[in-house]
């Protein structure tokens, strides 16, 4: 048998490119929330991909976007941070909407880079072969990648030949975590990740960039699991939109989020949630550490 390869590698791009959702294919499980809202990602979250002789240890990243309150600048800055930290990097483009000034910002990074950093052309699907070489061209002049692969993260297209590309670039020998392992985040952290999915679906533009979820209680049973969580919004209004009328928006964000953590632990789950306004929390260096946010803080 082959020697074993591994490394980390990193997923950059601007917000809303398909970098959790290539994640959780590649990877094979869910283990990054998605949605159509940017900067859904708000943590360094790691995906580990196994096979007989390759580990891959995905870093998905908070999109980098011009941030507006400590919380975004947090966000950037564990973005930045995974570029330096890392043996590859993937750099993830949207193929349908073409080249932004974001993309040219986070290129002009990459320059003061040794590293290999492969092109990944997101969102292929629906595209002609034209276009999609129309799209390779665009990007080929704008930096020396070291590779371009056109993919479909949603449908899986071509993410196969992708893991074959990553191989090559692997540097090290040794696997960093067991062949059972998919994430490096806790349980609790993923149970709050699922909440936080659903309110983004299923709440309107104002709502997402003003709500954190937080688990507080997990508490296992034989063939069941009870799960405190709570559901922080910055402002009222906010917390009635989310309760709903009667109640009814909690417990349809309460219904979908248990389906998903059902899958998760595999047993029963009663799952309590609540909605509680902490005024300000992302500007508040007190709830940014109690909610989760600390790797990148300025000490």
């Amino acid at each position: 048998m082959d020697k074993i390869k591994s490394g980390f590698v990193s997923l950059i791009g601007r917000p809303n490119v398909g970098k959790s959702t290539l994640l959780n294919n590649l990877v094979g499980s869910k283990v990054a929330i998605t949605s159509s809202k940017p900067q859904t990602t708000r943590n360094v979250i790691q995906g580990i991909y196994n096979d007989c002789d390759t580990q891959i240890v995905f870093v998905d990243t908070p999109g980098i976007h011009k941030p507006n309150h400590k919380l975004g600048k947090i966000l950037n800055k564990g973005a930045y941070y995974s570029i330096d930290d890392v043996d590859v990097i993937l750099f993830l483009v949207d193929a349908k909407s073409g080249i932004g000034k974001g993309d040219e910002y986070i290129i002009n990074k990459f320059k003061e880079l040794s590293k290999p950093v492969i092109l990944v052309i997101n969102k292929i699907d629906g595209l002609s072969n034209d276009e999609v070489f129309k799209c390779i061209m665009d990007y080929k002049d704008l930096y020396d990648f070291a590779d371009i692969v056109p993919v479909s993260a949603l449908k899986g297209k071509n993410t196969e030949e992708l893991l074959k590309v990553i191989r090559n670039y692997l540097v090290d020998e040794i696997k960093y975590f067991g062949e059972e392992d998919i994430t490096n985040r806790s349980l609790e952290f993923m149970i709050s990740e699922l909440i936080r999915e659903k309110v983004l679906r299923l709440t309107d533009e104002e709502v997402p960039h003003s709500v954190t979820c937080i688990t507080e209680k997990i508490i296992r049973d034989k063939d069941k699991t009870i799960i405190n969580a709570a559901i922080i919004v910055d402002r009222d209004s906010l917390k009635k939109i989310i309760i709903g009328k009667n109640g009814d928006m909690v417990k349809k964000i309460g219904t979908l989020a248990r389906g998903d953590i059902e899958e998760l632990l595999g047993t029963r789950v009663y799952l309590e949630l609540y909605v509680k306004t902490i005024k300000k929390w992302r500007e508040r260096e007190k709830y940014l550490t109690e909610l989760g946010f600390t790797d990148f803080m300025e000490k």
